[in-house]
């Protein structure tokens, strides 16, 4: 059962970020969100500060990594885990250990995701990903209940919090059932749960921005653009009285074009000057190194921008990657390996550092810069939202000069809006949200959903889909459709049929629920149609003729959720979809 927020025993609302790169946690108390809101100010909403320990780095979030034991137990998480598993590695004591780093994009747009689905860590040994999962968000919901029952005191009870989880909204069905069951794992009750999608979380928080033109109604784009994806949809706000509701008004749409995306172009781009192998090899030596690396090219990559006028940008290579080069016998030495580079003339080594001529480098980011526009474009480009004037840029990777600067340059009408600390947009938004979820008044269905049917055959159907069932000639495999692609849905959104089992002695009947990427499929197995999930529901036969069950389908919530009815005796079935198996 979906959790509701409302329940009378909450005293804090408690949202957690599990990102690709990053993740966090933000809290408020709900006596704070009761007033505050109705007295129409901020909420101090609170955000943990991480601590980088010998790096003396702070920050908002910690890195997206998990260190297990070698009996697979619990060992650290985050920038604990970095500098962790850098010291097992400086003492080669590494092997045995799981070292899991940026592993959350093993969920998006993965057809086969199940409960066992495998993931690997940085030496290719595989566990199963629900558990690393589960590992992960058990340390972050305890580090958040720590830190809010030291701030209180130490009165707080487990069942005090109501978590909120956010997740992207191009994630389907089945990646945001995999987080709720490793919360599960992890140590929050399924009625203490509730599952944000991150733009609409974002939306919320920046509700208090002048967004229209004056009055309570305005409608933008929001372009969440984080580690790992862009989500981009167009909301509507209205506000009457003192309430204030939002609108989907297109579907989320996006994709793998997160700044996790221009790491991986610039992982790619090293490992075609020194060599392949070089870099994993660095990785397994000497980690610090290698983590240094990285987050030298974050810092690069937010401040870069296209009015820059600097040629070059210079990064500082460890000793001990430039050795590696120079005992390789092809290249002997950095000059060298530049010279049978792809790149040569726009790359130059001096006093330990790679120095990269500023085209080269915006090269790096233009594929997934590229995939953000073209998305948006594809909206705007739609007669029904070309008069959306402004767009709002949240997310980590919206911090990214060259990523605005882009936007702003293809969107010289539009009217371009980021927060302040756009990165914890979409946190303190999911506390909102966690507090009142009915402020999203309306969603918009990203597929058509519908269910396998066996009507009586006609000359309509297919003549390869008839089949004969207890003398009735019927038409296999039909989608019924519920709800189409496309279609506005408000919370709590149903649909019902009623279906007769095909046979009178049956112990059950299986409701399978497809999903589709056209708007109008006629049967299940068409392109772009796929089995979403199957509900099985127990009859009862003891009565004349084959049962009869109605079967519902809740939408319009971040969760798909499905009731079922035995007509003949009245028993309830209510529950949502096992679709991992």
């Amino acid at each position: 059962m979906m959790a509701t927020g409302g329940a009378s025993k909450i005293l804090f609302v408690a949202a957690i970020d599990f990102g690709t790169t990053y993740s966090g946690y933000a809290f408020a108390s709900k006596a704070d969100l009761d007033k505050k809101l109705e007295e129409g100010e901020d909420v101090p909403i609170q955000a943990n500060i991480w601590n980088a320990g010998a790096r003396s780095l702070l920050s908002s979030k910690a890195p997206t990594a998990l260190l297990l034991k070698p009996d697979k137990s619990f060992q650290s998480f985050g920038y604990d885990a970095e500098n962790d598993y850098s010291q097992l590695v400086e003492e080669e004591e590494h092997e045995d250990y799981y070292y899991f780093h940026r592993f959350k994009m093993i969920l998006h747009d993965n057809p086969n995701l199940r409960k066992d689905t495998l993931v690997k860590d940085t030496t290719g040994k595989s566990l199963p990903a629900i558990d690393v999962f589960s590992h992960s968000i058990k340390f972050l919901k305890q580090h958040l209940f720590d830190t809010i029952n030291n701030h209180i005191g130490g009165e707080l009870k487990e069942e005090d919090i109501q978590y909120v989880l956010t997740v992207p909204a191009i994630w389907d069905d089945k990646a945001k059932q995999f987080m709720r069951e490793a919360a599960r794992k992890g140590g929050i009750s399924g009625d203490q749960l509730m599952i944000a999608l991150e733009p609409e979380a974002a939306s919320i928080h920046c509700q208090n921005i002048p967004l229209g033109k004056g009055g309570g109604e305005a409608t933008y784009m929001v372009v969440d653009v984080g580690g790992g994806t862009a989500d981009i949809t167009v909301h509507q706000r209205s506000r009457l009285g003192g309430h204030s509701e939002l609108k989907e008004l297109h579907q989320a749409t996006g994709g793998a074009y997160g700044g996790k995306s221009v790491d991986d172009a610039f992982e790619k781009f090293l490992c075609e000057i020194i060599g392949k192998g070089k870099l994993k090899k660095l990785r397994e030596q000497s980690m610090e190194d290698y983590i240094d690396i990285f987050r030298e090219f974050e810092t690069k990559k937010r401040s870069f921008a296209s009015s820059t006028t600097r040629e070059k940008e210079s990064f500082s290579l460890p000793v001990t990657l430039t050795s590696m080069v120079k005992s390789d016998m092809k290249l002997k030495t950095m000059d060298a390996a530049i010279k049978q580079s792809p790149y040569g003339e726009q790359l130059a080594f001096s006093h330990h550092k790679l120095q990269i001529s500023s085209e080269l480098f915006r090269n790096l980011f233009q594929p997934t810069i590229a995939g953000i526009l073209e998305h948006m474009e594809k909206i705007f480009y739609d007669s029904k939202f070309q008069h959306v004037d402004t767009i709002v840029m949240v997310g980590g990777f919206s911090e990214c000069k060259l990523v605005q600067d882009s936007i702003k340059k293809r969107f010289t009408l539009k009217r371009i809006i980021i927060p302040h600390d756009p990165g914890l947009a979409v946190l303190k938004g999911a506390v909102l949200f966690g507090h009142k979820p009915r402020t999203i008044g309306c969603r918009v269905a990203r597929y058509t959903y519908g269910v396998q049917s066996w009507p009586a055959y006609n000359d309509y159907y297919r003549r390869d889909k008839r089949v004969v069932v207890e003398g009735v000639a019927r038409c296999k495999d039909v989608f019924l459709v519920y709800v189409e692609k496309g279609q506005q849905l408000t919370p709590g959104h149903s649909e019902s049929q009623v279906f007769r089992a095909l046979k009178a002695d049956e112990e059950c009947l299986q409701c399978a629920v497809y999903i589709s990427d056209q708007k109008s499929p006629t049967y299940v197995d068409e392109p772009g149609c796929r089995l979403l999930g199957i509900l099985t529901v127990p009859l009862d036969q003891s009565g004349p003729g084959p049962a009869e069950v109605e079967e519902t389908l809740v939408f319009g919530e971040t969760e798909l959720y499905v009731k079922a009815k035995d007509i003949k005796t009245g028993n309830k079935y209510q529950t949502q979809f096992d679709l991992l198996h």
